[in-house]
């Protein structure tokens, strides 16, 4: 019979260890929560690059992967209708407006704790269906030269619209979601008849209806108008890149595009780790880091005590319209104002 050599019986230790030693660390790492976690599908409405900005942040600090569904509001509300209470999502990240309506057609599960419980009830359902995690306010964005010349700047919508000579910029009401909601708030707040005198004053005064919620900011930053109609996410980012603007919040109140989540399957915990995490410091961080800034929904956290607008009055949301609403709506604006 041969005999092993010291050396081959070394080489056998040091194979003996290295396999005891991956079997170790492979239970030690499910021990200590090291393994991937069971993953997050959600639908939502957020653009591609936030959304993917979300999860990739999410998963590398909590080995937690999140599958985002992107979908078009109208192709988010009808999947919920139709796939009823056999969801393929485990959540949803989307527009208040289509919480709201999903909501009363009893397509969520409740959800409280404590991060819940610290967002105002302006920006959850009573009953727990759904949570606000981030709102972005319209403000007026005005260039600092601009400002500097005026005797008094102007403070409130009816006082802009009828401010003499300035020149304004403001995305098409039919081209962005939160212009059209910023014109639906207007009706809500002030009834027809003043919402319509404000728009009609403004008129003669915008520059351009453009396509992108981004455009009247740089147009503000660059001189090419006075005061821009904008979201503040947006203001902000241009400020942090040196453009010259100022920030004016409007005294009477403004409109306001709620983001919120809302959980699909009872009691799935990753989905519920996940919305935690979207209520806290760490998503709006991560989302600042990129150059987004949004007003946190939940007042206790750091970033909402941080960040600029967190006090300013908000208008009423509007009431959930139809399509057909929505759409004869905006149609009386393009007839009455803008292409009359």
């Amino acid at each position: 019979m041969k005999r092993y050599t010291p050396l081959l019986l070394l080489a056998f230790a040091v194979v003996f260890l290295v396999a005891a030693g991956s079997v170790w660390l492979t239970g030690h790492a499910d021990r200590t929560g090291l393994e991937r976690k069971p993953a997050v599908t959600v639908y939502t409405t957020l653009p591609a690059e936030q959304a993917g900005l979300l999860a990739a942040s999410y998963e590398e600090l909590t080995r937690s992967r999140v599958d985002f569904i992107p979908l078009t509001p109208d192709e988010l509300t009808e999947r919920l209708r139709v796939e009823g209470k056999k969801p393929g999502a485990d959540m949803v990240l989307a527009d208040s407006r289509i919480l709201r309506q999903s909501a009363q057609e009893g397509a969520f599960v409740p959800y409280f704790s404590e991060q819940t419980d610290s967002v105002p009830e302006t920006f959850k359902d009573e009953e727990g269906a759904w949570i606000g995690v981030w709102y972005d306010p319209v403000v007026f964005c005005a260039n600092s030269d601009y400002l500097r010349t005026l005797s008094r700047i102007p403070q409130t919508w009816e006082e802009l619209a009828n401010y003499p000579d300035v020149r304004l910029g403001m995305t098409d009401l039919l081209a962005a979601d939160a212009a059209a909601n910023f014109y639906f708030s207007l009706l809500t707040v002030y009834g027809e008849k003043t919402a319509f005198q404000i728009l009609s004053a403004m008129h003669p005064k915008v520059v351009q209806y453009v396509k992108y919620l981004s455009t009247p900011v740089r147009m503000a930053g660059m001189g090419e108008v006075d005061i821009a109609l904008a979201v503040q996410s947006e203001t902000l980012r241009y400020l942090n890149n040196g453009y010259p603007l100022r920030i004016i919040y409007p005294a009477d109140g403004t409109a306001y595009m709620l983001t919120g989540a809302a959980l699909l399957r009872d009691d799935y915990p990753p989905a519920e780790a996940f919305a935690e995490w979207l209520l806290g410091d760490d998503a709006q961080f991560v989302l600042q880091g990129s150059g987004v800034f949004f007003v946190p929904a939940n007042s206790g956290t750091l970033a909402y005590k941080m960040l600029a607008g967190k006090n300013i009055t908000l208008f009423e949301p509007p009431p959930s319209y139809t399509a057909a609403e929505r759409y004869e709506l905006l149609d009386r604006w393009l007839r009455e104002i803008r292409f009359r």
